[in-house]
């Protein structure tokens, strides 16, 4: 190489460096734009899981899920919040290329307005929180929501009480399905006087159902403390399975915290999904383990181990 050849090289590649590092200098007081993490599966975070990082404004909240590889939210209290900030959040979601997750059907609490009971009154709840729900499906570009039918009635036989279940759940999925929604039952652990508790009892209901707006939400901390046995219970439940939502066991916080196996439940609904052309959002639903800045990015930590298995 010609001497005037090596140096014009050589200031190239110094020109290049300078440049690299005034970019970084830039970048350093910019908001981030380059994603941190490729996860696998469809993470969802919720509102108030990163405040310490990206403070408490929501849309800030997105941008900081958005920048670490979250491609999803979930917000139970979605029905809650007033029509501007729903269409707010849900621009902000679009802009970021995010999927809305669940949101909770209102209908009064877990508990409340058993539709074990088949009082009217409380299928009327139900059906009306349903017609709302529609609207605010319309509005936020989600497609699944979350349904307790309540607790059980405790002077009614099980097999009439499933019976009262299943005809309001067929109402419910007459509001949803032609507008291409689904509810997902959430079988739930935090009190036995709740109608639905285990996979397989929700499986029974959705195959009587018999639609496509009506499905299992598989809350895996919960069906841990329920009945155990994951990997084999999500099998047979499979075809019957429209959501997922993560919390180790104990203490209901992020994977690795806990007795779970995460990165083997994650790896096993990836195969199976991707064999089949199917693929879910998993809901974040549980607390931080630490506290702080620290804590969250521990908890994104955890889920970048817990999503590292090989395909």
């Amino acid at each position: 190489m010609q001497r005037r050849d090596f140096v014009k090289s050589t200031l190239g590649l110094v020109g290049a460096t300078l440049a690299g590092t005034a970019l970084a200098g830039t970048n350093a007081v910019q908001p981030q734009t380059v994603v941190k993490n490729k996860f696998k599966l469809q993470y969802a975070p919720h509102f108030g899981m990163f405040t310490n990082s990206a403070g408490k404004d929501v849309i800030d909240q997105l941008k900081f899920m958005a920048d670490n590889g979250f491609t999803a939210l979930e917000d139970n209290g979605m029905m809650g919040r007033p029509v501007e900030e729903q269409e707010k959040i849900a621009k902000e979601m679009t802009r970021l290329g995010m999927k809305m997750g669940v949101f909770v059907v209102d209908k009064g609490g877990n508990g409340q307005n058993t539709l074990a009971a088949g009082k009217q009154e409380f299928i009327d709840i139900f059906l009306n929180g349903c017609k709302k729900a529609v609207e605010v499906a319309k509005r936020v570009n989600a497609k699944f929501m979350t349904v307790v039918p309540g607790d059980f009635q405790r002077n009614l036989p099980i097999g009439i009480q499933t019976g009262h279940v299943i005809d309001a759940l067929r109402r419910g999925s007459d509001i949803l399905a032609p507008n291409g929604l689904t509810m997902v039952l959430e079988p739930l652990s935090d009190t036995p006087n709740l109608f639905l508790r285990t996979s397989d009892q929700t499986y029974e209901i959705c195959r009587a159902v018999n639609s496509p707006a009506c499905k299992i939400l598989f809350d895996v901390y919960h069906m841990q403390k329920n009945e155990g046995h994951i990997i084999p219970h999500i099998d047979w439940c499979w075809s019957e399975i429209g959501y997922f939502q993560i919390g180790d066991n104990p203490g209901r916080k992020e994977p690795t915290t806990g007795e779970i196996n995460y990165k083997n439940v994650f790896k096993h609904v990836y195969e199976k999904g991707k064999a089949e052309n199917k693929d879910f959002i998993w809901g974040m639903e549980h607390g931080n383990a630490f506290p702080g800045k620290e804590g969250e990015t521990a908890l994104i930590k955890a889920y970048v181990e817990s999503d590292s298995f090989t395909v």
